[in-house]
């Protein structure tokens, strides 16, 4: 018989994970800038940055990479600085359109296998690399990456779930983990078609109207990107742990807290749901309800046997500080 999950310990678990710490980091760095008080298009706080421009949006995305995963292995975290970003536009509902990069290392043969992984990347998702920096004589290797993208007049953004939508996960499971990190690689030495229609599909569901919002999953995990998807929004809801995407060998405790390269959570009005799921299976991506959203402002998990956790209780405190009607905590 399987073990019944102790629902406190896991909630406990997401809190203290290190992709949720890093995330409380853009709090402090939002209110610094005065971002959630800027009166934008598209506030602050989604995937990418949402530039109204005639009849749809340009979308800017950036992501920096940590020097040790840089260290530890350069040839994927040049391949993720373009397939990291290509999520993020393809999160807001839009297709690539060029990249550049920032890269430093110690010389001229530490940074070709970050090189290569760009190279790559850029050849199998077909978008071009069309610029950047570059300094080889530097003390440490790091890596920024930055992605152009467009999108039409529907975008998905992470401030448009509403109570009462259903929570859909989109997870490749084709995959495996980059031992000993959390990272699912379902994306190298996959077909490069195959990969750039996968990215398709949420542009797919916004030009449609199918889908509200939508984030990808990050660092923080599965239910940790949904905190954050919750506190732009201003709802709360509950995750049926038992039902999330998961490979069949892989323990509940170490999923949530993984990276997946293909992930992402869909806010859906349930008459959509069935219509939404069907797309992502038509391409071989696990997909499915994962919880329901409401009013409360609280994010809760639950497993099978019904007990419930509470994760955050936003009107208590921010997480990043991006929430709907301002700065995290204010109703």
């Amino acid at each position: 018989m399987t073990a019944v999950p102790d629902i406190e310990a896991l909630a406990r678990q997401i809190r203290a994970a290190k992709g949720v710490g890093h995330k409380r980091d853009i709090d402090a760095v939002v209110a610094r800038l005065g971002l959630a008080s800027r009166h934008a298009a598209v506030p602050v706080g989604d995937d990418c940055a949402a530039i109204p421009d005639g009849d749809g949006h340009l979308l800017l995305a950036i992501e920096g990479f940590l020097d040790s995963f840089v260290a530890a292995d350069p040839y994927f975290a040049g391949y993720c600085g373009i397939m990291v970003n290509l999520s993020d536009v393809a999160a807001m509902g839009g297709r690539p359109l060029a990249v550049v990069d920032a890269l430093w290392s110690r010389d001229a043969e530490a940074a070709d296998p970050i090189l290569a992984g760009l190279a790559d990347a850029a050849t199998i998702y077909g978008v071009p690399v069309v610029g950047g920096h570059t300094n080889t004589r530097a003390a440490a290797g790091n890596l920024a990456v930055a992605v152009l993208g467009r999108a039409g007049p529907r975008l998905l953004t992470s401030f448009d779930a509403a109570p009462g939508d259903d929570l859909v996960a989109a997870i490749d499971l084709r995959g495996r983990f980059r031992e000993p990190h959390p990272y699912w690689d379902a994306s190298t030495g996959a077909p490069g078609e195959r990969l750039r229609a996968d990215l398709a599909l949420l542009p797919g569901l916004a030009e449609d109207g199918l889908a509200r919002a939508a984030k990808d999953i990050s660092m923080a995990g599965i239910v940790g990107t949904a905190l954050m998807l919750l506190e732009c929004s201003g709802v709360g809801g509950v995750i049926d742990l038992d039902a999330i995407p998961r490979p069949r060998d892989v323990p509940l405790a170490r999923w949530l807290t993984a990276f997946p390269s293909f992930g992402y959570l869909v806010s859906v009005r349930p008459d959509r749901t069935p219509a939404v799921v069907a797309r992502f299976a038509q391409c071989g991506i696990a997909a499915s309800r994962i919880g329901r959203l409401d009013a409360s402002r609280v994010a809760r998990v639950r497993h099978a046997a019904g007990a419930e956790a509470v994760v955050w209780d936003f009107a208590a405190g921010a997480l990043i500080g991006c929430g709907r009607n301002g700065v995290g905590a204010a109703p």
